[in-house]
C-alpha cells in the first residue's frame, strides 16, 4: 500500500479475508435464475474457491482464513471454528467461519448479549421488523463484509502477540 515493491522470502503467518461475494451461502439464490444454473456466477464462485484453496495451501506454517458459510455447491473443506461478534464485545450475531492451521483457536474476549443479527437474511426486503429497516439499504455488500474491530483485535493479540491496553484503539 506504500507504492513500493517488497520482497518477502517466507511469511511467518497469513490471515486472509478472501473475497466471498460469489461463494457465500447468503448469495446462493443468485446461482439459479429461472431454474437454470447461472454459469457466470458459478464460474466466479469457482474462481473464489480457487483463491481460497491457494491461500490455504500456501507455504506457511500459520494460516487463517476468515469467511462466512460457503454455499454447499462449492464444497469447501470444513472450517475449524465458528465465531460470533458478540463473543468479542459487539452486540450482534453474524456467524463467521475460520479455517486455522498452526494457531490456537480464537478465544472469546468479551461476551455480550446480542441485540440483533448484523445481516438478517432478506433485510433488504419488507420481511423484517422495524429494528432492521434501513440497516443495509445502501452499501449492503460493504456492510455485510465488515470485520468487527473486537475480532480483529483478538486476532492480533492472540496470534500476533500484540496485546493492546486501550480497547478503543484501532488496528
Amino acid at each position: 500500500m506504500d507504492g513500493q515493491v517488497h520482497e518477502v522470502e517466507q511469511w511467518d503467518m497469513i490471515i486472509a479475508f478472501v473475497p466471498c461475494t460469489k461463494t457465500s451461502n447468503a448469495g446462493a439464490r443468485h446461482l439459479y435464475k429461472g431454474g437454470k444454473l447461472n454459469l457466470t456466477r458459478y464460474y466466479e464462485g469457482l474462481c473464489g474457491k480457487a483463491l481460497f484453496l491457494a491461500v490455504w495451501a500456501a507455504d506457511c506454517d500459520k494460516v487463517v482464513i476468515e469467511n462466512p458459510t460457503p454455499s454447499k455447491i462449492f464444497d469447501y473443506p470444513p472450517p475449524t471454528q465458528a465465531i460470533q461478534p458478540y463473543q468479542y464485545g459487539h452486540e450482534y450475531s453474524k456467524k463467521t467461519l475460520l479455517w486455522e492451521r498452526g494457531v490456537q483457536p480464537l478465544e472469546p474476549t468479551c461476551i455480550v448479549e446480542p441485540v440483533a443479527t448484523w445481516c438478517p437474511s432478506g433485510s433488504y426486503s419488507g420481511g423484517h421488523g422495524e429494528q432492521y429497516k434501513g440497516m443495509f439499504t445502501t452499501d449492503r455488500a460493504k456492510n455485510r463484509a465488515k470485520t468487527f474491530p473486537g475480532i480483529a483485535q483478538a486476532m492480533a493479540a492472540q496470534w500476533g502477540g500484540d496485546i493492546r491496553e486501550d480497547k478503543n484503539e484501532s488496528i
